[in-house]
């Protein structure tokens, strides 16, 4: 199993999240995972850097820890191709410690470019697909051409590929994602720890890596740790269909008006006491996830690597299965 820490590239600015990484590769995680977001989910996060600008920079300043997009959208605000060259370039500055992983996005982020953000789930779905080949297609070498139903591109090359390609890890909610992420991706991405999710990628073939945010806040006490992620995290307890559609932070704001402490208690291992951060992980874990990134809404991202290191590190290693149905093998 390995451990990850989530940078949060809407609550913090381009340099703290290049300090955060830091801070997480001394603190002992195995890799750290960014979001890739046009808009924060709340204004008041205040922040969206542009993800791959500052995963350049962490590859220059870290030795060792992995680096994975959680998740990149390579269908409507990027051009697959565009994103396939940026991966390997990536790879190239990172020595091999990249991960991209890709999912049918939403629209908070998407929308902004113009052309429109898909309806339904299933156009969704095919546009990932062409932008999986496209992006395989491109990693093959030599120029390439390609025409879709939704996708083009013509006499493209990527003149700087490394000699070992980025695992793709596909994001999945249920059966049909799952089956994209099988069929065409490396390995698994979700962010519930539902073990139907990683039943579903098995029964597709999928046999890769399977990656799952674990939402926590950490603070000195319970309640200073539920307020800090009651105040920039809320969204977090909408659900997948909430928030894949809507379009901006207001409407995100309008759509947690009356999310309340207790709902952010029921979501989040908070406060202080590491029984309940390792009793999160466990779930996931049961659920047969076996690369697990820890995304800590509280107030004090220092005290929070510090409380890793000495508290979590360990016993979170140490887990295995109480005997869910989806293995954690």
């Amino acid at each position: 199993m390995r451990i990850g820490y989530k940078l949060a590239s809407e609550a913090f600015g381009p340099a703290e999240l290049v300090r955060q990484a830091v801070l997480a590769e001394r603190a002992g995680f195995d890799f750290v995972e960014i979001s890739d977001h046009f808009h924060p989910w709340l204004d008041n996060q205040g922040h969206s850097p542009f993800t791959w600008t500052v995963l350049g920079s962490i590859a220059a300043k870290t030795e060792r820890i992995g680096l994975a997009t959680g998740v990149t959208c390579p269908t409507v605000r990027y051009h697959p191709a565009v994103i396939a060259q940026a991966a390997a370039t990536l790879a190239l500055l990172s020595d091999g410690r990249f991960v991209l992983g890709v999912g049918s996005g939403e629209r908070l982020n998407e929308h902004v470019v113009g052309p429109g953000f898909p309806a339904d789930v299933r156009t969704r779905h095919e546009l990932l697909r062409e932008a999986l080949d496209i992006i395989r297609l491109l990693w093959s070498g030599g120029y390439r051409s390609y025409e879709g139903r939704h996708l083009r591109v013509e006499d493209a090359r990527i003149f700087d590929l490394p000699a070992e390609l980025p695992l793709i890890a596909v994001a999945a909610s249920g059966p049909l994602s799952a089956r994209i992420a099988a069929e065409l991706g490396d390995g698994l991405f979700a962010t519930e720890a539902k073990p139907e999710i990683v039943r579903h990628y098995r029964e597709a073939g999928g046999a890769g890596p399977r990656y799952a945010e674990v939402s926590v806040a950490w603070a000195a006490d319970e309640r200073t740790a539920a307020r800090a992620a009651l105040d920039t995290t809320r969204w977090a307890v909408t659900g997948w269909k909430v928030m894949s559609e809507l379009p901006n932070p207001v409407n995100f704001e309008a759509a947690t008006t009356t999310v309340r402490e207790e709902d952010i208690l029921e979501k989040f291992a908070c406060g202080p006491d590491p029984a309940r951060f390792v009793e999160a992980v466990q779930h996931y874990v049961d659920a047969g996830f076996d690369q697990l990134v820890l995304m800590n809404a509280g107030p004090d991202p220092d005290g929070f690597f510090d409380f890793y290191t000495s508290e979590l590190d360990a016993p979170v290693r140490r887990l295995t299965s109480r005997g869910s149905s989806a293995r954690s093998d």
